[in-house]
């Protein structure tokens, strides 16, 4: 998170997060007042950090630290060559996105997905905002929670996403998809959604940006650099669609016995079309 974000952080934090990116071991062991003075910042520096990165404050940051201490330096995410070996490109891929996942799963909180699984489970409608890839992962959530017997709907076209918006209120939820959290389009839906009290879920790449800002809860997913081929169709959409597969798992285990039923009737549905 730090290595992503050191470069768009404010001189002091940015000053702050280079320190702790080249003493790791040091800043672990640091109190604030410490690590501000060793890194030629302050207390109140190291505070503003950890807002700026999502973190709840300097203690979850140095635990976040020692984890990542703790694992062994892998090779991080890599890029295809020309005329790369089919081999190499399968093992790439595999690992690019299986670093993908892990980095979402270490900043995902559990309160956070509990929270918005509940706001899902409880509403009366779910609208859920994607652009571009990120409405790939849009559908795949409309599709999953329609099994459930949730009344959901996809957009990706902002007067048809405005035009739903605007009959909806504090029952309602909608869901802003974002991998860099500064769409547009989605900033605008959400305003809209506010103005009406309508509840509002992000998921966006870590770190606070103007779609988390307007949201009621946050979710957040690896915000690893994409390389020149792993574009946001790749990377952040697995990602995504992963943070989406655990909503829907911990909606299914908190209703098992109907959920299991509104499955087994769909399934039961789609195999009677296909004998036709």
């Amino acid at each position: 998170m730090l290595k992503e974000m050191v470069h768009s952080l404010p001189p002091s934090e940015k000053k702050l997060a280079e320190y702790i990116l080249e003493n790791p071991e040091e800043s672990i062991m640091l109190t604030a007042l410490s690590l501000g003075r060793e890194s030629g910042t302050s207390s109140a520096a190291v505070i503003r950090l950890c807002k700026s990165i999502g973190l709840k404050g300097f203690q979850e940051l140095k635990i976040r630290v020692a984890g990542d201490l703790q694992e062994q330096t892998g090779q991080g995410y890599r890029d295809i060559e020309p005329n790369d070996k089919t081999e190499n490109l399968i093992e790439k891929m595999t690992s690019n996105t299986i670093q993908t996942i892990k980095e979402t799963v270490d900043m995902i909180r559990a309160s956070d997905l509990e929270n918005a699984a509940d706001t899902l489970s409880k509403a009366n409608s779910i609208i859920i905002i994607g652009f571009g890839a990120s409405y790939i992962a849009a559908k795949d959530a409309e599709q999953k929670f329609t099994r459930i017997d949730k009344f959901v709907q996809a957009f990706s076209d902002v007067h048809m996403g405005a035009t739903a918006i605007a009959n909806k209120g504090s029952e309602d939820v909608v869901v802003g998809i974002s991998f860099s959290g500064k769409t547009k389009q989605v900033i605008d839906l959400l305003e809209l959604a506010k103005t009406k009290q309508v509840k509002t879920i992000s998921i966006t790449k870590s770190g606070k940006s103007p779609v988390s800002n307007m949201s009621d809860i946050q979710l957040y997913t690896s915000a690893a650099k994409e390389a020149t081929f792993r574009s946001g169709a790749t990377s952040s959409r697995m990602a995504q669609l992963h943070v989406i597969d655990i909503l829907l798992m911990i909606i299914a285990s908190s209703e098992y016995e109907e959920i299991i039923q509104h499955l087994d009737e769909t399934r039961e549905a789609i195999a009677a079309l296909k004998q036709r």
